[in-house]
């Protein structure tokens, strides 16, 4: 995996609107279902996915920056202290391999010391098979695209959906806090499979948010307009406004003109942070469906009196 502030094509200070708009272009050039013969392609999609994992994640981002974590999002490993008095005299600063070749079961025996101290070293899994000098790593199974569709009640709800993968495999699938229209998801482990010993791949799932009849999203915000008759425009009033949970009330002070917006905290989109967006209500004055001989006599008169 190379450096994700590479893969992004963006500098290490960059900001993070700066950071989804490099991750979107490329998600969007290079995405599987418009580049269907190209198998670079499908490489330059999945890579800037992993590194917008990094770098889309406030958290990880620093990990990474501190060299706690690599390009694909794992622990860096250590480096080993006290190696630097070299393999003479039996011990080495900080490091003592006789008490080490000691302490294992059997001594001397069995595979040798130097597989004993490898052993201790790396744990059991270099003495099960890993993959040691001049061993070929187990093999990993392709990646595979996937959209899920999904209205915008069920991301405010985070609503569990079942997917079926083009693997044949059907998985519940938890719609993540924050998620965006058109934004890809790595769902570990759930790709082709590489066969008894080899890791299977991921599947990269494409959330697509289906156009909503009366809100508009804005990041985390959404909006939407209301409908205000003219008395409670002039006199003020409590009116009720749709939110993706249900109407709730809101009070208009007197004298509101058409286009005010009103903002209602909390009830937008969840964030990644557990908090939400915001609904901002528009106001849109309407007049009665049929003709008001008072209203049309106060509008004359006060036409009279402007003129």
């Amino acid at each position: 995996m190379r450096n994700p502030y590479d893969v992004l094509g963006v500098a290490k200070g960059a900001s993070e609107a700066d950071i989804k708009k490099a991750y979107r272009k490329l998600a969007k050039d290079f995405h599987p279902d418009r580049n269907k013969n190209d198998v670079k392609a499908k490489d330059r999609f999945a890579e800037a996915n992993s590194a917008y994992e990094i770098l889309g994640d406030s958290e990880k981002r620093k990990q990474f920056d501190r060299g706690e974590i690599d390009g694909d999002g794992k622990p860096r490993a250590s480096g080993f202290e006290g190696f630097s008095g070299g393999f003479g005299g039996g011990r080495s600063s900080g490091f003592d391999f006789e008490n080490m070749a000691r302490s294992r079961q059997g001594g001397m025996g069995g595979g040798g010391m130097g597989e004993d101290i490898f052993s201790h070293i790396f744990g059991e899994a270099f003495r099960a098979g890993g993959a040691g000098p001049g061993q070929r790593q187990a093999a990993k199974g392709e990646d595979v695209a996937a959209e899920l569709s999904v209205s915008l009640e069920q991301v405010a709800s985070e609503e569990k959906l079942r997917l079926a993968l083009p693997t044949g495999r059907e998985v519940d699938v938890v719609i993540p806090r924050g998620v965006e229209d058109g934004q890809t998801i790595r769902l570990r482990g759930l790709g082709q499979s590489a066969g008894p010993r080899g890791e299977p791949g991921d599947a990269l799932l494409t959330i697509r948010v289906r156009p909503h009849p009366r809100f508009t999203v804005e990041g985390a915000d959404l909006k939407v307009s209301v409908e205000v008759p003219l008395e409670d425009a002039v006199l003020g009033g409590t009116i009720r406004v749709p939110t993706l949970t249900g109407a709730v009330e809101m009070k208009m002070p007197p004298m509101t003109s058409s286009g005010r917006t009103f903002r209602l905290r909390g009830k937008g989109l969840p964030k990644k942070d557990g908090t939400r967006g915001d609904l901002l209500a528009t106001t849109a004055i309407t007049l009665p469906e049929s003709e008001d001989p008072a209203l049309i006599e106060f509008a004359r008169n006060r036409r009279a009196k402007v003129a």
